[in-house]
């Protein structure tokens, strides 16, 4: 069989295409109108075809007559933007706009007829409020011949990811059979834990940094930041463990958002990371041991990026492109079952 073509919509930095190439598939054309994340994209994938722009704007007669008259498109990958699903959501991003999203994906359908289309988001996009956006779509799906799996919850941490991970997946198939996820690969007592993923970098301090890679930086964190952090205990420990003097205002008599200043543990894996995930006051992101934040080099590991993949931009817009990532090796994990579907 040759190798498989794929159209990445929504590739933002490119975890999808990464893993999808790592697994032999060829990457054709890709799409995303995040300007940054086009600039980490085009860096690491220069043999394909980047849209820099919103998906509505893109011109699909082109792919296909530059690409395709001639082929099939065997995959397209739909990863819409989450935020309006997730449960981080708090109205700051507009419920209306995601279903704009995913059903102008539909246009791509209509005009490329991929073999196989693999929608991916965040678990949220099942629950009972948006019910009608999944039925809508497969509707419109069915309607074009597809034949439409309901959406699917799985763990990245049950397939070699460092990482707790929940997504929702979603295959359509034309005239083939759908596709059977594999069975977790990594049962709960021999996951690929935090220690495996970043526990033979160098040890860094606060505003220490890597002279062989500038991603693994230290933050220049506070003072209160570092004292607060040497009451955590280290390999997971929480922000219960501070005596009250330096306990923050917010957190008193508070007992939510628990994974605020915690620490990873090495012997687990990592907490689901987010475009915060270097900013201790974000989440579960302190290092299991140092007195600091993870740095982009560990999160990117725990993303599984491999260490060759360049990124571009501030600090915080690297750390934006690694949370919002699809994580490479999930996706060098499915490829199989891709692959499988698309031969037949």
């Amino acid at each position: 069989m040759s190798s498989p073509t794929v159209v990445d919509l929504f590739c933002g930095c490119g975890g999808v295409s990464e893993g999808l190439k790592r697994s032999h598939f060829t990457v054709i054309a890709a799409v995303d109108n995040n300007q940054i994340a086009c600039k980490t994209y085009r860096y690491n994938h220069p043999d394909v075809h980047l849209y820099d722009k919103d998906i509505r704007e893109v011109d699909i007669e082109d792919i296909h007559n530059r690409y395709f008259s001639k082929r099939s498109l065997d995959l397209l990958v739909v990863c819409a933007p989450c935020q309006p699903f997730s449960s981080q959501n708090k109205g700051l991003h507009s419920v209306e706009e995601q279903p704009k999203l995913i059903m102008n994906s539909l246009d791509y359908v209509k005009a490329l007829k991929p073999k196989l289309i693999v929608f991916e988001n965040v678990p949220g996009i099942t629950r009972h409020k948006f019910k009608h956006i999944i039925k809508d779509l497969i509707t419109k799906l069915e309607a074009l011949n597809y034949i439409v799996s309901e959406p699917t919850i799985l763990d990245a941490a049950d397939y070699n990811v460092p990482q707790r991970r929940k997504r929702a997946i979603m295959f359509a198939t034309k005239g083939r059979t759908l596709p059977i996820l594999p069975k977790p690969l990594s049962p709960r007592g021999s996951r690929v834990t935090v220690r495996s993923a970043i526990g033979d970098l160098p040890v860094l301090h606060s505003t220490q940094v890597d002279k062989k890679d500038p991603l693994h930086r230290a933050r220049n964190h506070r003072a209160l930041a570092i004292e607060r952090l040497s009451h955590i205990p280290k390999n997971g420990g929480s922000r219960e463990s501070l005596p009250d003097n330096l306990v923050l205002k917010c957190h008193k008599n508070y007992k939510g958002h628990p994974d605020v200043y915690g620490r990873m543990c090495w012997d687990n894996v990592a907490p689901t990371l987010t475009t915060g995930c270097v900013d201790i006051t974000r989440g579960r992101f302190a290092h299991p041991s140092e007195n600091r934040a993870i740095t982009l080099r560990e999160a990117a590991r725990l993303q599984t990026f491999p260490d060759e993949y360049q990124f571009h931009g501030s600090c915080t817009d690297i750390a934006a492109q690694i949370g919002n990532a699809v994580p490479v090796r999930l996706i060098e994990t499915l490829a199989p079952i891709f692959k499988e579907v698309i031969g037949n």
